[in-house]
């Protein structure tokens, strides 16, 4: 090879991960229902968004439902946002999640999930399956309350 041909082919990028808690274990906020979920997303959801643009967020847990952290993985439009599962798993990898609790909001005030609300939550199930990180539960929000996959038997 030329020795330019190895300098060309020596450049690759380098990938750094991160994590910096700054809660101690002793801290953490444990999750005990579906409630407790969402007033957690709750006090971390802007006001002035909620009824306006569609966000998708996570909680991250340990095994025994100590909450890691929160991870806004999208913010989206008046009708949708985009979720993918590539960026939700690397959040709980990188973290060491064993549990992800996920939530979305809708602008319109309605509670009801949609079939494309039901599809993900089984795509994320399946894909968290495989690596051993267990999806609890799908909150979706508005400003006053809450639809929770897990209590209406859809998990």
């Amino acid at each position: 090879m030329k020795n330019s041909q190895v300098n060309t082919i020596s450049m690759v990028s380098e990938i750094s991960l991160r994590y910096n808690p700054k809660v101690k274990a002793s801290d953490m906020k444990t999750v005990h229902s579906s409630k407790d979920a969402y007033t957690i997303f709750k006090g971390h959801w802007d006001d002035g968004l909620i009824g306006f643009l569609e966000e998708f967020k996570i909680l991250l847990l340990k095994r025994s439902h100590k909450v890691i952290g929160i991870y806004q993985v999208s913010l989206g439009g008046v009708s949708g946002t985009v979720v993918d599962a590539k960026i939700i798993f690397a959040a709980a990898l990188l973290s060491h999640a064993s549990a992800i609790i996920l939530c979305h909001n809708h602008p319109s005030g309605t509670l009801s999930p949609s079939q494309q609300d039901i599809q993900l939550t089984k795509q994320l199930k399946e894909a968290g399956r495989v690596l051993n990180i267990e999806i609890l539960d799908h909150l979706i929000i508005t400003s006053d309350s809450y639809y929770s996959f897990g209590d209406e038997g859809l998990l």
